[in-house]
């Protein structure tokens, strides 16, 4: 078990350090100069300017002596300073961040609590209409952009019922919640659909399985059967799928931030991509990477949880 432990966290931090590097080394393949920008008058954009700029952001060194400097500072908490807004990259991130964070854990409720209950009554009445009918719904609902769907939503919702604002972060956690609600919606939407779907295969699965059929022998309700062997037996890849659609959704919230106008990293993300500010935009990247990596490793460390049989074979092996 400690070697398979060893062996993980080895892989994370490989793992870490070569996204690291590829993010890093990406910035500079991008098309764009950060020095034009930095410079701004193209009146100034003179050769001992030019230099001047390169020396103070260290732009005139080689690629792996720039790669050393800004991971040795991520080491110590430290991103760098924006071009683009002249102030610590952590401050920009620590004031962006509780908004991104907080639209990610109201989608994954809203996802979770949702996809699970109709993937289980769909499995439960299998071949019945209303198994059809969310078939069908999650079917059309995952074909969809969530950025379409942000549209549909502010149209319908905000501009014609006025029942949300149209924009907006709010004020207080209550309005922020408030504000929130579409975005959160947009943002679940596909997920439901997924997350559904992989439910109802599992729990279908499940319930032709012989311990079901042995269950179902001894007089077990269907309750019992669904909570105790069904249910149970299939949380692991239901878990499991909802970790991962969770982690995605850090990237995902890029486009509603910017459907819905909200300040969170993924706006922060856009606007430092078309400003070139670099630094921003390594910062949030490997965010969304260790983020990612957080909550992969999470889902692995609940599993055996769920079901103890992996951790029995872990113990074999």
């Amino acid at each position: 078990m400690t070697t398979a432990l060893l062996r993980r966290f080895g892989g994370l931090v490989l793992t870490l350090v070569i996204s690291s590097f590829v993010i890093f080394a990406g910035m500079y393949a991008a098309p764009g100069d950060p020095v034009t920008f930095l410079i701004g008058n193209p009146e100034n954009l003179t050769p001992d300017k030019i230099a001047a700029v390169r020396a103070e952001y260290h732009l005139d060194e080689p690629l792996w002596t720039q790669y050393a400097r800004w991971a040795t500072g991520v080491l110590h908490g430290d991103l760098g300073q924006s071009m683009y807004y002249q102030q610590p990259v952590s401050d920009l991130l620590s004031s962006r961040l509780p908004m991104t964070l907080t639209l990610v854990a109201m989608a994954t409720v809203l996802f979770v609590v949702i996809g699970v209950g109709l993937g289980a009554l769909a499995a439960l009445r299998r071949g019945s209409a209303l198994d059809s009918v969310v078939t069908g719904f999650t079917t059309f609902v995952n074909s969809v952009p969530n950025f379409v769907i942000g549209l549909v939503l502010v149209a319908v919702f905000a501009v014609q019922l006025r029942w949300f604002p149209v924009a907006g972060d709010g004020a207080g956690l209550t309005d922020r919640l408030y504000h929130l609600t579409l975005p959160a919606i947009a943002l679940a939407l596909g997920s439901i659909a997924l997350i559904s779907r992989v439910t109802r295969q599992t729990m279908t699965e499940q319930q032709t399985l012989d311990h079901v059929e042995a269950a179902r022998s001894y007089g077990l309700t269907t309750r019992q059967i669904v909570v105790r062997h069904v249910l149970r037996n299939s949380l692991g890849p239901v878990v499991t799928m909802c970790g991962l659609v969770m982690a995605g959704m850090l990237a995902g919230t890029v486009v509603i931030e910017s459907v819905f106008g909200l300040n969170g990293v993924g706006k922060l993300l856009v606007d430092a991509i078309n400003t070139h500010d670099f630094p921003v935009v390594q910062a949030i990247l490997l965010y969304m990477v260790i983020g990612y990596m957080v909550v992969t490793v999470a889902v692995d460390l609940a599993y055996p949880l769920l079901d103890p049989r992996t951790m029995a074979r872990s113990d074999r092996s």
